[in-house]
């Protein structure tokens, strides 16, 4: 799209998100993620009256004099957002694609973020890396995300997850929240998935179609895959091929919801009709209690 255009959704998108992201902030943002434990800061000498537990045995041992590990509270929060933009993340057949629903929940993390004074990040992906910006802060960051959200062309089709949570494990020293993104129709990222919740605190959206779970009965129906290309034409009346349609979207639901409580990581699922933002407040609302 054009850049008039791109910043005229920018600004219609950032209008509405601020909205929303009030909402979260309020909601339970602050107290689900906030303050969840003590970070390494630094090391120094020893001295007296120091607790013997914290000394730092490598550091002395290189050194000769006794060091002592000095841990700060976390206060801030540092945002990942990993998101699919392979192409079966540009599906829609409701208003608005998965692609921009997952835009606008970005949109309403980062705002919410950036109130609370957090750095936020942004990695999109489809089968390699398409673009990485480094966590930081302030309005003017948030915005530039967003339209590369908005104005993202993927190089590729296809989906590698296990590539993109390899890259953000290797990528982010800070522990941080993860936002992974996805219609999660692809495989093999599990693995990837169990190293990066060992570091830091993973949370699945998966984002769906109401048509990925129901066939309409149409008659015959062309169908193409998003990644692949292959198109082919099915029966629609046939009621038996809906209900295996179904069935196969309800079993990959459920395995990848297994996946990331497996990982230790938590998982939502959200249809691109629902209102989202009540969603995300109760999940926010059950981690403030649990923390």
């Amino acid at each position: 799209m054009d850049t008039n255009e791109l910043l005229k959704q920018v600004r219609k998108l950032e209008i509405k998100t601020r909205r929303l992201s009030r909402h979260l902030f309020t909601g339970g943002y602050h107290s689900a993620f906030k303050g969840r434990g003590m970070s390494f800061s630094e090391v120094r000498q020893y001295q007296f009256g120091d607790d013997v537990r914290a000394i730092d045995w490598n550091v002395t041992a290189r050194t000769g004099d006794p060091y002592v590990k000095i841990f700060e509270e976390e206060r801030e929060l540092t945002v990942m957002l990993l998101v699919d933009v392979s192409g079966s993340a540009f599906f829609g057949t409701s208003g608005r694609s998965k692609q921009e629903m997952l835009a606008e929940i970005c949109a309403v993390l980062a705002f919410a973020a950036n109130s609370n004074n957090d750095k936020v990040g942004l990695l999109l992906f489809s089968d390699q890396v398409e673009l990485f910006i480094s966590p930081k802060k302030g309005r003017q960051h948030t915005l530039r995300m967003i339209r590369e959200l908005l104005n993202q062309q993927p190089s590729e089709r296809k989906t590698d997850m296990g590539a993109a949570l390899e890259t953000a494990h290797n990528l982010l020293k800070k522990r941080s929240i993860c936002f992974l993104m996805s219609d999660f129709m692809t495989s093999a990222y599990e693995t990837p998935l169990r190293v990066l919740a060992r570091r830091h605190d993973c949370v699945g959206l998966h984002c769906w179609d109401p048509r990925e779970r129901e066939l309409p009965d149409v008659g015959l129906l062309p169908v193409r895959d998003a990644e692949s290309g292959h198109t082919e034409w099915i029966d629609t009346t046939d009621p038996d091929l809906r209900r295996r349609y179904k069935k196969r979207f309800e079993e990959n639901l459920a395995k990848t919801k297994n996946t990331f409580l497996r990982a230790g990581a938590d998982f939502l699922s959200l249809q691109t009709t629902e209102a989202y933002i009540n969603t995300l407040l109760q999940f926010f609302e059950r981690r403030a209690h649990k923390g």
